[in-house]
């Protein structure tokens, strides 16, 4: 594309290069923080982890790409394991890179605890999707006294509780509830909404789970089948008493006291965590990070570092005018220029044509500090 339509080419030894990038890492991580701090004022009270996989066009395996939990259905393909840090905005802070088959609860600590040790003044409060966290992984946070915020696993909690959620929350759209538990406290929310939703899955996985049960087949993926022996099966009706107890209600677990955040800001707390998704998303889709082609070590984590630096310029930009990166192509592509060369001294002068879309738009200050635009 820089070939195409800007007439830009380089050499293709700069591949020899890239694995000697990797070398920079710390420096480059070191400036997103500063630069979190003095553009987007961040006091880094809140800051969000989660994990995806990025998988290679080969199905040759070695230490650090292995076959390991695919969420792309490639399973036989090995893959790496990435854990990226954000701030509650989706600015990109930190990753690191993991072996394919790591459990994807033990990459949140060592990244966290580099992030505080890195930066003593900083002690935040850790946002995590639920598979972040296993018990023994609560406690570990508890013992570093690191606070956190994550889903809660309702479907697994004990019936007893179950029921009493239910019966406190009523069905009542925007209720909470608050309850005691060994690794803090245990958040409860009933949604409206959500209900419908759930209520639909249900009803879907029980009609599945049926007509397993009617061919006398436990199926592999039947929720609500419960496999008697080698020849009989039934409807597992206590399991699903369970799960309608649970329609619309969604759980969060945190160390933090109600006296300093609220339930209503703990759950809001949360769900900033399409953010870090979206930076997934991105990444993926819009900086093209998988497939990976590479093979060697050095020129893996180089490939990683250069889509994180990447993407901390996609959220620089988006942060900074509002608009999707997608949106900010679309508007710079409307810009055409004109180069005119003195043929006396064979100086170009190059003059910008912007459209009124983008001189309208909250691009056009960044536009012209980059002198994209005339001035």
């Amino acid at each position: 594309m820089l070939s195409q339509y800007f007439g830009i080419t380089y050499s293709q030894r700069i591949y020899g290069k890239i694995p000697k990038l990797i070398e920079l890492k710390s420096e480059i991580e070191k400036r997103a923080y500063t630069l979190a701090v003095k553009k987007f004022n961040e006091q880094f009270y809140f800051v969000l982890y989660d994990v995806t996989t990025l998988y290679f066009e080969t199905f040759k395996s070695d230490e650090l790409r292995i076959e390991g939990f695919s969420k792309v259905n490639k399973p036989q393909q090995p893959q790496v394991v990435i854990g990226l840090l954000v701030t509650h905005s989706g600015f990109p802070l930190m990753y690191e890179v993991f072996p394919g088959n790591t459990f994807e609860g033990k990459t949140m600590l060592p990244i966290i605890e580099k992030f505080i040790s890195g930066h003593k003044k900083t002690k935040p409060i850790i946002v995590a999707d639920a598979a972040m966290l296993s018990e023994e992984r609560l406690e570990e946070l508890k013992e570093k006294k690191i606070s956190y915020i994550v889903g809660a696993r309702l479907a697994n909690t004990n019936l007893v509780l179950v029921k009493q959620i239910h019966n406190r929350l009523q069905d009542k759209d925007g209720a909470i509830v608050r309850f005691p538990s060994i690794h803090g406290d245990l958040i409860c929310n009933f949604s409206a909404k959500r209900y419908k939703k759930q209520l639909n899955d249900l009803n879907k996985q029980i009609k599945k789970a049926e007509e397993f049960v009617a061919k006398k087949s436990s199926g592999k993926r039947a929720k609500f089948v419960k496999k008697l022996s080698k020849e009989a099966v039934e409807l597992n009706k206590a399991l699903i008493e369970k799960h309608k107890l649970l329609l619309g209600i969604k759980g969060y677990c945190t160390n933090i006291t109600e006296s300093d955040l609220s339930n209503e800001e703990t759950i809001a707390r949360y769900y900033n965590l399409w953010r870090i998704e979206q930076s997934f998303r991105m990444s993926k889709s819009d900086l093209q990070t998988r497939p990976i082609f590479h093979h060697k070590e050095d020129a893996i984590r180089s490939h990683v570092l250069i889509c994180f630096v990447a993407l901390i310029i996609e959220k620089y930009l988006e942060l900074s005018t509002n608009l999707s990166l997608r949106k900010i192509r679309d508007l710079i592509w409307g810009i055409t220029e004109t180069h005119i060369q003195d043929k006396l001294t064979k100086k170009i002068f190059i003059f910008s044509s912007p459209t009124n879309d983008i001189t309208s738009s909250s691009l056009a200050e960044l536009a012209k500090s980059w002198k994209l635009l005339p001035h």
